[in-house]
């Protein structure tokens, strides 16, 4: 097996800026630091005001190095802002690295956003043939395939349609079906699968699986645990910029869940992985059974609530809050959304969500993230903000507690005899 892909000392920093507050001296230092802006905004006109930003140095990726060998199958995960599309996009030539260099040999196709590479103007006819001569396919190559990756999008209807009239998911299934048909010798696929429906991401697993399995190279990055367990024979970690870990994909998998579990311990007060304007603040999040203490082990049929406690004093318009539970690899089981139940929130308070049946799932660990919206605006985001475990309990009340084989959820059911 040769080696395709080959990174050494790569690393990507980028220059961010943050807002200076207004600056609050004498008369005199105001005018002179309003006058030195003018000016210089006079001089250069397109470049940002420097003296009303802070200037930070951000390196996204730093001393990452790893060889891929042809034909592995390697999943790419990491949380949010890890580095993981960073990497994607130096490996398919979108960015250059600030320092370090990577090798690779043969013809890449990347789908790493909706609608990258496509032009909005000409149909998806133009753009399979477009799509295919940037990936550097002959126009009797793309012929070749053209009647298959139309069967496999399922867009003949729209086949003449501008792509700006498509919707997200019709990009998805238009661009996949190109990027994974056009013969590449490797296929970079980040999370955009999330965006189609179900049926289409498992289609294109398995057209993923395909083409991993005629000896070519997929690199693929998803939140979706169980999907890089079985796709992937190889894992990567990226944490912060740094690849932390590499190897077996479920031995990957298992480090990058301690990871989360160890996150969701911290004081939420003190998490810096946070997403949203901060409008709202979500102080805490706690599961709390029949109205007792706080808890963090349940039984397979309690009854139990999530609680979250919010400062929302910076907040402009009405407020609404999503609470999603996930498994132990990653999938989204439960999702809980306010709006469902409007009320008027006050500035401050703790926001009760009550399940109107018993637990439903199955024993095992969960992780809940939880969010706030204001005014429609995101304002705070904790991904992993709680651990909690389900434990046996006499679910169905006929004295036997439910098997590891029990699916996901269980719902109460009764049996009886139909008499003719």
């Amino acid at each position: 097996m040769s080696t395709v892909i080959k990174a050494e000392d790569l690393g990507k920093k980028y220059i961010i800026g943050h807002r200076k507050l207004r600056y609050r001296g004498s008369l005199r230092d105001a005018v002179t630091h309003t006058a030195r802006a003018t000016w210089q905004r006079i001089r250069h006109p397109l470049s940002p005001n420097r003296e009303s930003l802070d200037l930070e140095e951000l390196w996204a990726l730093k001393d990452v190095n790893f060889e891929v060998q042809q034909g592995d199958r390697i999943g790419i995960i990491g949380r949010n802002g890890a580095g993981k599309s960073t990497l994607l996009k130096i490996l398919s030539r979108i960015t250059e690295p600030t320092t370090g260099r990577v090798h690779i040999k043969g013809r890449v196709s990347s789908l790493l956003e909706v609608g990258t590479g496509f032009h909005p103007e000409l149909s998806g006819r133009e753009n399979i043939f477009l799509n295919g001569a940037i990936l550097g396919m002959t126009r009797q190559e793309i012929k070749r395939k053209f009647d298959e990756i139309v069967a496999f999008a399922d867009l003949e209807k729209f086949l003449d349609t501008p792509v700006k009239r498509y919707s997200s998911g019709m990009y998805v299934r238009l661009a996949f079906a190109v990027a994974a048909h056009l013969e590449p010798e490797i296929l970079i696929v980040d999370e955009v699968l999330a965006v189609g429906d179900v049926a289409f991401q498992k289609k294109c697993l398995g057209k993923m699986d395909e083409v991993a399995k005629a000896g070519r190279t997929v690199l693929f990055v998803s939140h979706n645990m169980a999907a890089v367990s079985a796709l992937c024979k190889s894992g990567v970690l990226i944490e912060e910029g740094r690849l932390v870990e590499k190897g077996e994909a479920d031995d990957v998998v298992r480090t990058y869940l301690r990871v989360l579990e160890n996150k969701a311990s911290e004081p939420i007060q003190h998490r810096k992985d946070r997403g949203g304007n901060q409008s709202v603040q979500i102080l805490d999040i706690w599961v709390d059974r029949s109205n007792s203490d706080r808890v963090s082990t349940l039984k397979c049929g309690d009854q139990i609530s999530i609680k979250l406690s919010y400062d929302a004093n910076q907040a402009e318009g009405p407020l609404s809050f999503v609470i999603n539970v996930y498994n132990e690899l990653n999938q989204r089981v439960l999702g809980f959304h306010s709006d469902k139940n409007p009320v008027a929130w006050p500035q401050a308070g703790v926001a009760q969500c009550d399940l109107c049946e018993p637990l439903h799932l199955r024993p095992g660990r969960y992780g809940v993230n939880a969010a706030v919206f204001s005014n429609g605006a995101l304002a705070d985001h904790v991904p992993n903000a709680l651990i909690f475990e389900v434990v046996d309990g006499d679910f169905c009340g006929a004295g036997r507690l439910p098997n590891k084989n029990q699916p996901m959820f269980l719902v109460p059911n009764k049996w009886g005899l139909v008499r003719r």
